[in-house]
């Protein structure tokens, strides 16, 4: 025979020494994650964590033969729910914990590097979620009902961590099928999350990093795909410190060469050819339209 304590306390080895080594416990304080009474919301954390690994959900877990060890649905689902809870502190915190006990395992002469990509994170099913939308997916091109989620992670070229992320509705009203609840408290973390998903892709990916570095997660480079590398972006993250890499396609933008204005399809002619280098056709120094110096990088799409 067992408590209900006990049940929870039996993680596997390797996630409980994790859990113990990371500080899940202090870094859930830390963003303000409590609870009066009743289960600690480290308890319910660690429920939740395990059902991801045993590839269930709530529905299943609560069939099971031990569900009536576990809290009550409501309990979950506040737990979850709650808009004062602090989950992007949290977040953050973390991260830059696992990032200071990742550092000293590598070279100082790695290269590390935000990267900052989107997806589509599909409701298809859903009907009443708040600031569901329209949303186009570019690898199907079709329109699905959902958001676009933006994710900001950090990479030592060997080891991925997630730093933060931002669902995002549509900033066009047409396009949104739900509102913001009206009674949410506007002075709580979750009203203002729900503010960030009404803004510009561009804006918020530069407030992502604004959060990293104000946590103290730093990096070399920026990584972006060819829809974030875009002039107005480029300017607000190289006034920040940081270089970008990124993918170009072909688009009205262009470049200054020598004092003229040239395309991506112009400037490839006249690009300097590597020698050696198959895959690399040319590169060619140039300059964006508010003054930033980019080096073009030609290289060859085997796909």
């Amino acid at each position: 025979m067992i408590t209900n304590k006990d049940y929870f306390a039996q993680l596997p080895k390797e996630i409980k020494q994790g859990f113990s080594e990371l500080n899940i416990g202090y870094h859930l304080r830390k963003a303000n994650i409590t609870k009066l009474s009743g289960y600690s919301c480290l308890t319910v954390f660690k429920l939740i964590f395990l059902l991801v690994f045993q590839y269930k959900n709530w529905f299943r877990a609560f069939m099971s033969k031990r569900s009536q060890d576990l809290p009550g649905k409501d309990t979950v689902y506040r737990f979850l729910n709650t808009p004062t809870y602090h989950w992007r502190k949290f977040l953050l915190s973390l991260s830059s914990e696992m990032i200071r006990l990742l550092q000293p395992l590598t070279s100082k002469d790695r290269v590390t590097a935000f990267v900052i990509d989107d997806s589509v994170f599909s409701r298809n099913r859903s009907k009443s979620v708040e600031l569901l939308a329209k949303v186009f997916d570019h690898s199907t091109h079709q329109y699905l009902k959902g958001f676009q989620m933006l994710t900001l992670g950090w990479t030592d070229s060997f080891t991925f961590i997630p730093v933060d992320f931002a669902l995002l509705s549509s900033p066009k009203k047409e396009n949104r099928l739900q509102e913001i609840n009206t009674n949410i408290d506007k002075r709580t973390s979750g009203y203002k999350r729900r503010q960030e998903a009404l803004k510009s892709k561009p804006d918020v990916a530069s407030a992502l990093l604004d959060h990293a570095l104000e946590k103290g997660i730093i990096a070399d480079y920026v990584l972006m795909d060819s829809w974030f590398t875009q002039a107005p972006l480029i300017e607000k993250i190289t006034n920040k410190g940081l270089f970008v890499i990124g993918l170009v396609k072909q688009l009205k933008q262009r470049y200054v060469y020598n004092g003229e204005r040239f395309t991506l399809n112009q400037l490839y002619k006249l690009a300097k050819p590597h020698m050696g280098k198959k895959d690399i056709r040319g590169s060619v120094y140039a300059t964006l339209d508010n003054g930033i110096p980019v080096k073009i990088l030609f290289v060859r799409n085997r796909n």
